[in-house]
């Protein structure tokens, strides 16, 4: 029985190893396709636009990140929006700082005190948008920081197909036309992570560039497009929101950035990826924080994704390669699949975290791949441990996307 159970385990782990080879290779086309779009030529198109920021507390770097936002070479009007649930928050200085140093930009710092449902940040979102004074609204995280074409770029993604250059029809409500026909109704952006100081830091602002990314390319290019947003960026139209159910809809879910862009899809709407990058603050975080960060994100997919979340398992090719070696006793054809695999995920990872995203830190953590992937593929069984996860301090169960939250002490919470 023991023999018999063995060479089980070699097989299955020797299949894995070659499916995750093939989505290696899957991913690297993926990639490259999204490279050749970013040679198509940008239609000029500047509506207005309100940017949207729920804040709470100073993170890494968020006055810089701040900054890049009034920077912008855009020929349309836009304004910042920041929302605190007080006026006493930490946040708040930072942004009557940057009223001081861009006093020529639109800035509006607003109390959201009402709290709307589980999810804060929806909350003073929903509340931010009231004053909104455009129809366009751009959503990002407080920690984002934006190249100077950014609004270029993402608006350029609403530009109208025809040339006369009107405006896309609208669809009434209940009729949904065509998705080559429908009009952009959300646009969304990649991301790369800056790591701050901390090994776990580094191994997850690694872990975006070389393998979150290339899922959203791959699921780009084999579903036809994207279904959902990223919350690096969310820009959508008013009616496409409206009619998506509204920010309202949004305030007890945990992946909101997901459900606006999944909403917005359902209405009939098309989701867009847009050619620009953005770059998130990764925080110096310790160990613990590091794994109930992996654990909610993970638990977050496979709560709105259950059958993508399964595919997971392809995804962890290199873990298998390096499980099959040790499974098979060294065997040549083991060694093979390893040297294999090790190749195609280092091109996987440099074409995406370098030729894609520009993050400048890849290259220098090429050497932490193995290991990497080793942690993602124990966090990932991980993930279907339990449906609790731990969010700024607090922890919550996961029901059909909504946050619950339980009050269970945390050796029995399965988190």
């Amino acid at each position: 029985m023991p023999h018999i159970l063995a060479q089980a385990i070699e097989i299955a782990t020797t299949a894995l190893a070659v499916a995750g080879m093939g989505y290696f290779f899957a991913s690297l086309v993926a990639a490259r396709l999204f490279l050749g779009e970013r040679r198509a030529p940008r239609a000029a198109f500047a509506p207005g636009v309100s940017i949207l920021k729920s804040l709470k507390g100073l993170d890494p770097g968020m006055l810089d990140a701040f900054r890049s936002h009034c920077r912008q070479s855009y020929a349309g009007e836009f304004e910042l929006l920041f929302g605190v649930s007080s006026l006493d928050d930490p946040a708040a200085d930072a942004v009557r700082a940057l009223e001081q140093e861009f006093p020529n930009c639109p800035i509006r710092l607003l109390a959201c005190p009402e709290r709307l449902g589980a999810n804060g940040k929806v909350s003073t979102l929903v509340q931010l948008a009231r004053h909104a004074r455009h129809d366009v609204l751009v959503i990002n995280d407080s920690d984002i920081t934006v190249g100077p074409h950014y609004l270029e770029r993402i608006m350029a993604c609403f530009a109208p197909a025809d040339s006369s250059g009107a405006e896309a029809p609208l669809h009434s409500a209940g009729a949904l036309p065509r998705p080559e026909n429908a009009p952009v109704g959300l646009v969304t952006a990649l991301y790369r992570g800056r790591a701050h100081g901390t090994f776990p830091s580094r191994l997850e602002a690694l872990g975006i560039a070389t393998d979150f990314i290339s899922g959203v390319l791959l699921s780009k290019w084999i579903e036809g497009g994207l279904h959902y947003g990223l919350g690096s960026t969310l820009a959508v139209r008013r009616e496409a929101l409206e009619a998506a159910g509204g920010l309202p809809g949004l305030v007890d879910q945990l992946a909101d950035d997901y459900e606006m862009g999944a909403r917005v899809d359902r209405a009939g709407y098309r989701v867009a990826l847009s050619t620009e990058v953005v770059e998130t603050s990764v925080p110096a975080y310790g160990w613990r924080e590091f794994f109930d960060h992996q654990l909610r994100w993970l638990r977050t997919v496979r709560d709105a994704r259950p059958g993508g979340y399964a595919g997971l398992v392809f995804t962890h090719g290199l873990a298998w390669a390096l499980a099959n070696v040790l499974a098979s006793g060294l065997s040549p054809l083991s060694l093979w699949l390893l040297g294999l695999s090790f190749f195609l995920r280092l091109a996987q990872a440099m074409t995406v975290g370098a030729a894609v995203l520009g993050d400048r830190e890849v290259l220098a953590g090429l050497w932490l791949l193995p290991f990497r992937d080793v942690v993602a593929a124990g966090l990932w069984v991980a993930g279907f441990a339990g449906d609790t996860i731990v969010w700024r301090g607090q922890r919550f169960a996961l029901r059909n996307g909504k946050l619950v939250k339980v009050e269970r002490s945390p050796r029995n919470s399965g988190a």
